[in-house]
Protein backbone atom coordinates (compact mmCIF):
# COMPACT_ATOMS: atom_id res chain seq x y z
CA UNK A 1 0.00 0.00 0.00
CA UNK A 2 2.58 1.96 0.98
CA UNK A 3 4.46 1.91 -2.62
CA UNK A 4 1.20 2.19 -3.88
CA UNK A 5 0.55 5.75 -2.23
CA UNK A 6 3.59 6.65 -3.79
CA UNK A 7 3.66 5.50 -7.64
CA UNK A 8 0.20 7.58 -7.24
CA UNK A 9 1.92 10.87 -5.83
CA UNK A 10 4.55 10.45 -8.71
CA UNK A 11 1.80 10.12 -11.12
CA UNK A 12 0.30 13.64 -10.26
CA UNK A 13 3.46 15.19 -9.71
CA UNK A 14 4.02 14.10 -13.85
CA UNK A 15 0.55 15.48 -14.93
CA UNK A 16 1.04 18.72 -12.63
CA UNK A 17 4.78 19.10 -14.82
CA UNK A 18 3.52 18.03 -18.26
CA UNK A 19 3.35 20.04 -21.61
CA UNK A 20 0.65 17.41 -22.47
CA UNK A 21 -1.13 13.89 -21.30
CA UNK A 22 -2.11 11.49 -24.25
CA UNK A 23 -4.37 8.88 -22.83
CA UNK A 24 -4.23 5.20 -24.06
CA UNK A 25 -7.30 3.69 -23.12
CA UNK A 26 -8.37 -0.09 -23.85
CA UNK A 27 -11.33 -2.61 -22.63
CA UNK A 28 -9.77 -3.10 -19.01
CA UNK A 29 -11.54 0.82 -18.71
CA UNK A 30 -14.32 0.02 -19.10
CA UNK A 31 -14.39 -2.74 -17.37
CA UNK A 32 -13.18 -0.83 -14.11
CA UNK A 33 -15.95 1.46 -14.94
CA UNK A 34 -18.66 -1.41 -14.40
CA UNK A 35 -19.04 -3.20 -18.06
CA UNK A 36 -19.10 -6.43 -17.62
CA UNK A 37 -19.71 -8.96 -19.77
CA UNK A 38 -20.19 -11.79 -17.77
CA UNK A 39 -21.64 -12.72 -14.43
CA UNK A 40 -24.74 -11.01 -13.28
CA UNK A 41 -24.82 -8.44 -15.76
CA UNK A 42 -24.68 -11.46 -18.06
CA UNK A 43 -27.73 -13.10 -16.99
CA UNK A 44 -29.64 -9.72 -16.09
CA UNK A 45 -29.71 -9.52 -19.72
CA UNK A 46 -29.10 -12.37 -22.00
CA UNK A 47 -30.50 -15.45 -19.88
CA UNK A 48 -32.33 -16.21 -22.22
CA UNK A 49 -29.85 -16.26 -24.94
CA UNK A 50 -28.07 -18.35 -22.79
CA UNK A 51 -30.61 -21.13 -22.49
CA UNK A 52 -31.30 -20.69 -26.21
CA UNK A 53 -27.42 -21.17 -27.58
CA UNK A 54 -25.57 -21.77 -24.83
CA UNK A 55 -23.03 -19.01 -24.43
CA UNK A 56 -21.89 -18.01 -21.35
CA UNK A 57 -20.59 -14.26 -22.22
CA UNK A 58 -21.76 -10.86 -24.27
CA UNK A 59 -18.48 -11.31 -26.03
CA UNK A 60 -19.18 -14.79 -27.30
CA UNK A 61 -22.40 -14.02 -28.11
CA UNK A 62 -21.11 -11.63 -30.84
CA UNK A 63 -20.02 -14.50 -32.95
CA UNK A 64 -22.23 -16.78 -32.36
CA UNK A 65 -24.26 -17.67 -36.49
CA UNK A 66 -27.59 -17.05 -35.65
CA UNK A 67 -29.41 -18.43 -37.95
CA UNK A 68 -31.89 -15.65 -38.69
CA UNK A 69 -31.35 -11.69 -39.07
CA UNK A 70 -34.22 -11.33 -36.47
CA UNK A 71 -32.57 -13.35 -34.33
CA UNK A 72 -28.76 -11.78 -34.56
CA UNK A 73 -30.17 -7.94 -34.28
CA UNK A 74 -32.19 -8.71 -30.83
CA UNK A 75 -28.52 -9.48 -29.15
CA UNK A 76 -27.01 -6.97 -30.98
CA UNK A 77 -29.62 -4.39 -30.53
CA UNK A 78 -29.72 -5.53 -26.38
CA UNK A 79 -25.59 -5.66 -26.22
CA UNK A 80 -25.42 -1.95 -27.70
CA UNK A 81 -28.32 -0.43 -25.90
CA UNK A 82 -27.00 -1.98 -22.23
CA UNK A 83 -23.40 -0.75 -23.36
CA UNK A 84 -23.42 2.30 -25.87
CA UNK A 85 -26.87 4.04 -24.60
CA UNK A 86 -27.33 3.22 -20.86
CA UNK A 87 -25.90 4.73 -17.91
CA UNK A 88 -21.95 4.21 -17.66
CA UNK A 89 -22.38 1.87 -14.10
CA UNK A 90 -19.42 3.49 -12.38
CA UNK A 91 -18.13 7.91 -12.81
CA UNK A 92 -14.85 6.19 -13.68
CA UNK A 93 -14.65 8.09 -17.23
CA UNK A 94 -15.99 11.62 -15.22
CA UNK A 95 -13.82 11.31 -13.01
CA UNK A 96 -10.71 10.57 -15.08
CA UNK A 97 -11.74 14.00 -17.32
CA UNK A 98 -11.70 15.60 -14.12
CA UNK A 99 -8.17 15.00 -13.81
CA UNK A 100 -7.69 16.06 -17.11
CA UNK A 101 -10.04 18.52 -18.47
CA UNK A 102 -7.55 21.74 -17.72
CA UNK A 103 -4.32 19.84 -19.42
CA UNK A 104 -3.48 19.71 -23.04
CA UNK A 105 -4.81 16.57 -23.06
CA UNK A 106 -5.73 14.07 -26.47
CA UNK A 107 -7.30 10.54 -25.98
CA UNK A 108 -6.55 6.81 -28.27
CA UNK A 109 -9.16 4.31 -27.22
CA UNK A 110 -9.46 1.14 -28.97
CA UNK A 111 -13.32 0.94 -26.90
CA UNK A 112 -16.34 1.62 -29.15
CA UNK A 113 -18.85 2.54 -26.57
CA UNK A 114 -18.43 5.72 -26.49
CA UNK A 115 -17.62 6.50 -22.92
CA UNK A 116 -15.16 9.46 -23.10
CA UNK A 117 -17.71 11.45 -24.53
CA UNK A 118 -20.62 10.82 -22.70
CA UNK A 119 -18.18 11.94 -19.52
CA UNK A 120 -17.93 14.97 -21.00
CA UNK A 121 -14.28 14.86 -22.99
CA UNK A 122 -14.57 16.94 -25.95
CA UNK A 123 -15.14 14.87 -29.02
CA UNK A 124 -11.98 16.52 -31.08
CA UNK A 125 -9.45 15.62 -28.70
CA UNK A 126 -10.83 11.77 -29.59
CA UNK A 127 -9.86 9.31 -31.48
CA UNK A 128 -12.02 5.88 -31.84
CA UNK A 129 -9.42 4.02 -33.78
CA UNK A 130 -12.12 0.98 -33.86
CA UNK A 131 -15.18 2.28 -34.32
CA UNK A 132 -18.47 3.02 -32.50
CA UNK A 133 -21.02 1.09 -31.24
CA UNK A 134 -23.62 3.59 -31.93
CA UNK A 135 -22.90 3.75 -36.26
CA UNK A 136 -24.41 1.63 -38.65
CA UNK A 137 -22.57 1.28 -41.81
CA UNK A 138 -23.47 -0.82 -45.16
CA UNK A 139 -21.94 -4.21 -44.78
CA UNK A 140 -20.96 -4.86 -48.08
CA UNK A 141 -19.47 -1.72 -47.60
CA UNK A 142 -20.96 -0.19 -50.93
CA UNK A 143 -20.07 3.38 -49.50
CA UNK A 144 -18.39 5.52 -47.07
CA UNK A 145 -20.66 6.64 -44.59
CA UNK A 146 -21.91 5.98 -41.55
CA UNK A 147 -25.38 6.08 -39.55
CA UNK A 148 -26.49 7.10 -36.53
CA UNK A 149 -28.34 4.22 -34.87
CA UNK A 150 -29.82 5.15 -31.31
CA UNK A 151 -33.69 5.27 -32.42
CA UNK A 152 -32.95 1.90 -34.39
CA UNK A 153 -31.32 0.31 -31.64
CA UNK A 154 -33.53 1.59 -29.13
CA UNK A 155 -36.63 0.36 -31.33
CA UNK A 156 -35.59 -3.38 -31.57
CA UNK A 157 -34.68 -3.28 -27.67
CA UNK A 158 -37.86 -2.79 -26.66
CA UNK A 159 -39.80 -3.96 -29.18
CA UNK A 160 -38.11 -7.68 -29.63
CA UNK A 161 -39.59 -10.52 -28.32
CA UNK A 162 -39.17 -14.33 -27.65
CA UNK A 163 -35.06 -13.28 -28.80
CA UNK A 164 -36.75 -12.02 -31.99
CA UNK A 165 -36.68 -8.77 -33.72
CA UNK A 166 -39.62 -8.03 -35.99
CA UNK A 167 -38.51 -8.51 -39.61
CA UNK A 168 -39.49 -4.56 -40.84
CA UNK A 169 -36.85 -3.42 -38.05
CA UNK A 170 -33.91 -5.29 -39.40
CA UNK A 171 -31.71 -2.44 -40.79
CA UNK A 172 -31.05 -1.93 -44.60
CA UNK A 173 -28.52 0.06 -46.24
CA UNK A 174 -29.89 3.28 -47.57
CA UNK A 175 -27.99 3.05 -50.80
CA UNK A 176 -27.76 -0.10 -52.41
CA UNK A 177 -30.18 -2.32 -49.72
CA UNK A 178 -27.92 -4.73 -48.38
CA UNK A 179 -28.12 -5.62 -44.33
CA UNK A 180 -26.69 -3.07 -42.09
CA UNK A 181 -23.60 -3.72 -39.60
CA UNK A 182 -22.03 -1.89 -36.66
CA UNK A 183 -19.13 -0.01 -37.43
CA UNK A 184 -16.87 -2.11 -36.07
CA UNK A 185 -13.67 -3.09 -36.82
CA UNK A 186 -13.61 -6.83 -37.43
CA UNK A 187 -12.71 -7.14 -41.23
CA UNK A 188 -11.84 -5.58 -43.97
CA UNK A 189 -14.80 -4.07 -44.23
CA UNK A 190 -14.48 -1.81 -42.02
CA UNK A 191 -15.71 2.17 -42.63
CA UNK A 192 -13.48 4.61 -41.75
CA UNK A 193 -15.88 7.39 -42.59
CA UNK A 194 -14.99 11.04 -42.52
CA UNK A 195 -15.14 11.73 -38.90
CA UNK A 196 -12.76 8.59 -38.58
CA UNK A 197 -9.97 10.06 -40.84
CA UNK A 198 -10.89 13.59 -39.21
CA UNK A 199 -10.01 12.17 -35.78
CA UNK A 200 -7.13 10.40 -37.39
CA UNK A 201 -5.27 13.69 -38.59
CA UNK A 202 -6.14 15.23 -35.27
CA UNK A 203 -4.05 12.60 -33.25
CA UNK A 204 -1.40 12.60 -35.71
CA UNK A 205 -1.06 16.49 -35.23
CA UNK A 206 -1.18 16.40 -31.45
CA UNK A 207 1.72 14.00 -31.63
CA UNK A 208 3.71 16.13 -33.95
CA UNK A 209 2.76 18.94 -31.48
CA UNK A 210 4.44 17.23 -28.49
CA UNK A 211 6.79 14.82 -29.81
CA UNK A 212 9.83 16.57 -27.94
CA UNK A 213 8.14 17.90 -25.38
CA UNK A 214 7.81 16.91 -21.60
CA UNK A 215 4.30 14.57 -22.17
CA UNK A 216 2.96 11.72 -20.25
CA UNK A 217 1.63 8.48 -21.84
CA UNK A 218 -1.18 7.30 -19.56
CA UNK A 219 -2.00 3.69 -20.64
CA UNK A 220 -5.35 2.25 -18.96
CA UNK A 221 -6.37 -1.06 -18.95
CA UNK A 222 -4.79 -2.36 -22.70
CA UNK A 223 -4.38 -5.85 -23.27
CA UNK A 224 -2.40 -7.91 -25.11
CA UNK A 225 -5.35 -8.34 -28.18
CA UNK A 226 -4.39 -5.31 -29.98
CA UNK A 227 -0.70 -3.98 -28.33
CA UNK A 228 0.11 -1.97 -31.73
CA UNK A 229 -2.28 0.46 -31.36
CA UNK A 230 -1.47 1.48 -28.20
CA UNK A 231 1.54 -0.35 -26.12
CA UNK A 232 3.72 -0.49 -28.33
CA UNK A 233 3.54 2.97 -30.28
CA UNK A 234 3.46 4.19 -26.31
CA UNK A 235 6.69 2.60 -25.57
CA UNK A 236 8.58 3.57 -28.66
CA UNK A 237 7.32 7.47 -28.25
CA UNK A 238 8.86 7.13 -24.47
CA UNK A 239 12.01 5.71 -25.67
CA UNK A 240 12.24 8.54 -28.75
CA UNK A 241 11.41 10.88 -26.21
CA UNK A 242 13.95 11.58 -23.20
CA UNK A 243 10.84 14.09 -21.53
CA UNK A 244 8.33 11.66 -21.97
CA UNK A 245 7.14 9.45 -19.16
CA UNK A 246 5.03 6.09 -19.38
CA UNK A 247 2.83 4.97 -16.85
CA UNK A 248 0.44 2.00 -16.91
CA UNK A 249 -1.95 0.74 -15.08
CA UNK A 250 -3.66 -2.85 -15.28
CA UNK A 251 -5.09 -5.25 -12.83
CA UNK A 252 -1.82 -7.93 -13.62
CA UNK A 253 -0.59 -6.89 -16.56
CA UNK A 254 1.31 -3.68 -16.06
CA UNK A 255 4.64 -3.72 -17.68
CA UNK A 256 6.80 -2.24 -19.94
CA UNK A 257 10.13 -2.84 -21.75
CA UNK A 258 13.70 -2.42 -19.76
CA UNK A 259 15.00 0.25 -21.84
CA UNK A 260 12.18 2.58 -20.57
CA UNK A 261 12.06 1.69 -17.22
CA UNK A 262 13.53 4.24 -15.21
CA UNK A 263 10.98 6.78 -17.22
CA UNK A 264 8.06 4.57 -16.16
CA UNK A 265 5.48 3.91 -13.18
CA UNK A 266 4.31 1.09 -13.23
CA UNK A 267 0.64 0.51 -11.72
CA UNK A 268 -0.99 -3.09 -10.72
CA UNK A 269 -4.52 -2.42 -9.42
CA UNK A 270 -7.67 -1.55 -10.22
CA UNK A 271 -8.49 1.36 -12.86
CA UNK A 272 -11.69 2.38 -11.14
CA UNK A 273 -9.50 2.89 -7.25
CA UNK A 274 -6.23 4.10 -9.08
CA UNK A 275 -8.71 7.02 -10.68
CA UNK A 276 -10.16 7.96 -7.88
CA UNK A 277 -6.94 7.97 -5.41
CA UNK A 278 -5.52 9.78 -8.07
CA UNK A 279 -8.07 12.39 -8.29
CA UNK A 280 -8.02 12.95 -4.55
CA UNK A 281 -4.05 13.22 -5.06
CA UNK A 282 -4.09 16.35 -7.35
CA UNK A 283 -7.08 17.74 -5.10
CA UNK A 284 -4.71 17.80 -1.91
CA UNK A 285 -1.85 18.91 -4.36
CA UNK A 286 -3.82 22.14 -5.70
Amino acid sequence: MHNYSKKIESVAKLLDKADAVLIGAGAGLSTAAGFLYTGERFEKYFSDFRVKYGFTDMYSGGFYPYDTSQERWAFWSRYIYINRYMPIPKPTYENLYEIVKDKNYFVLTTNVDHCFQRAGFDKSRLFYTQGDFGLFQCSLPCHNLTYDNQTAITKMFVEQTDGKIPTELIPKCPVCGREMSMNLRSDDTFVEDEGWHRAAKAYENFLKSYADKKIVFLELGVGGNTPVIIKYPFWRMTYLNADARYVCVNLSEADCPNYIAERSVLIDADIDKFITDLKEQMKQNG
